[in-house]
């Protein structure tokens, strides 16, 4: 069966990440998505090595893991946007196409002919998908917006860390580009909703995502806490704001979690741990109380957990019913039988590294399962096929292209 999105032509004009995480989506779903990056360099990312991919005999190719990482599925044609004959080119593709994916400044692309008024001209159901820094409006609009600053700037590393009164307390940032994949995540259900749409109206649209709004919207109950109370939350570590014990423990030999989410689970890992006198306690019994004494029940639980070993309290703890788990490193996410049992991990055939390892889709679907096949493209890979097979271009047209620096 083809995928939910196979008759779907995306024209992806992005490079980093945020948005071509979006498109890497909407190709694993089984749009098509051609990719315009600049002629020579390309995507930016394919500069962001090492590690780079590994060929056959385990040498460095010049491919870098991070570009592999959100471009899978995507065909690559290299256009100079700055020619009057470029431009063409993506006026063309745009109009043979559903969804124009860009994060270029605000501005940008219209200096060029190449921006939503423009192009909905050519292809008035053409839905046109900007991803920025701080969207296409606001006195910030003209601002450049990075991951981390963005981090900063919408609160997530006020709330991310440890205490400031503890070793190591004070701001901290995702170990991830949190901001780029979440904002990616919300362009990608944005245009699915606008094809949905489109499918009334007939009518495509601008989509204005932003990295501030999408982290801003992600302070879920943290947020929540602060407009109820109007007071900022701090940085709890390892902990929850709302819950107790929701947090890391330091066992015989490692560390783990424990998150007991109501106050039954509570008492079943008292059980467990042989200390049912807490349950019992005035003071930790229901979940407000332990939340109101969080210091001397972590002081507790502490003193109990470093008796015994992580996989000790993994396996008596997962016997009863009591939410846990060990805090794993790469290796061991990918060792874990149900990672290999779900094939988290998949290898593609690569034209430079011969098999590239990527991690699948999470997206199942019973009806039009996702196919994964087209590895991440090499710069230009697919010009002959985008200029001649789609846009229906003579081979003389294409060399001289080539001669002129344009593709």
């Amino acid at each position: 069966m083809p995928g939910p999105l196979s008759h779907i032509r995306v024209i992806d004009l992005s490079r980093v990440l945020a948005a071509p995480w979006t498109g890497q989506n909407l190709a694993d779903l089984g749009a098509e998505v051609i990719k315009i990056e600049r002629p020579i360099t390309g995507d930016d990312s394919r500069a962001f090595g090492p590690p780079w991919l590994k060929d056959r005999e385990g040498r460095d190719t010049t491919e870098s893991a991070y570009f592999a990482c959100a471009n899978r599925g995507k065909k690559s044609l290299t256009v100079n946007l700055s020619k009057p004959d470029g431009q063409d080119i993506v006026r063309r593709l745009a109009a043979r196409s559903d969804v124009l994916l860009e994060n270029y400044k605000v501005g940008d692309l219209a200096r060029y002919g190449l921006g939503y008024e423009d192009l909905a001209q050519v292809n008035p159901r053409l839905i046109y998908c900007s991803v920025t820094g701080f969207g296409q409006t606001g006195p910030y609009a003209e601002r450049p917006g990075y991951d981390f600053m963005i981090q900063g700037m919408a609160g997530i590393m006020s709330v991310t860390g440890e205490r400031d009164d503890l070793p190591g307390g004070g701001p901290q940032k995702a170990g991830i580009p949190i901001g780029d994949i979440i904002t990616g995540m919300y362009a990608s259900i944005a245009v699915c909703a606008a094809i949905a749409s489109r499918e009334r109206t007939g009518a495509g649209q601008h989509l204005d995502l932003a990295l501030f709004d999408s982290l801003t919207a992600i302070l879920s109950n943290q947020g929540g806490n602060y407009l109820a109370t109007g007071v900022p939350p701090g940085r709890l570590g390892n902990a929850h704001p709302n819950i107790v014990p929701y947090q890391t423990f330091r066992t015989a030999d490692g560390d783990i979690i424990l998150a007991c989410g109501n106050d039954n689970l509570f008492r079943r890992f008292c059980e467990v741990a042989k200390c049912e006198h807490l349950a019992a306690d005035p003071r930790f019994a229901t979940n407000a109380r332990r939340v109101e004494n969080r210091a001397e029940i972590t002081r507790l639980l502490s003193e109990i957990f470093v008796k015994r070993t992580t996989r000790d309290w993994v396996d008596a703890l997962e016997a009863a019913g009591v939410p846990n788990g060990p805090i794993n490193n790469l290796r061991q996410v990918f060792e874990e039988p149900q990672a290999l049992a779900r094939g988290l991990r998949m290898e593609l055939d690569h034209p430079l590294a011969g098999k590239v390892s990527l991690v699948r889709s999470p997206m199942r679907f019973s009806g039009t399962p996702l196919e994964h096949k087209v590895p991440p493209p090499t710069l230009g890979e697919h010009a002959d096929s985008v200029l001649r097979g789609l846009l229906g271009m003579s081979e003389a047209e294409v060399t001289r292209l080539r001669a002129d620096g344009i593709v």
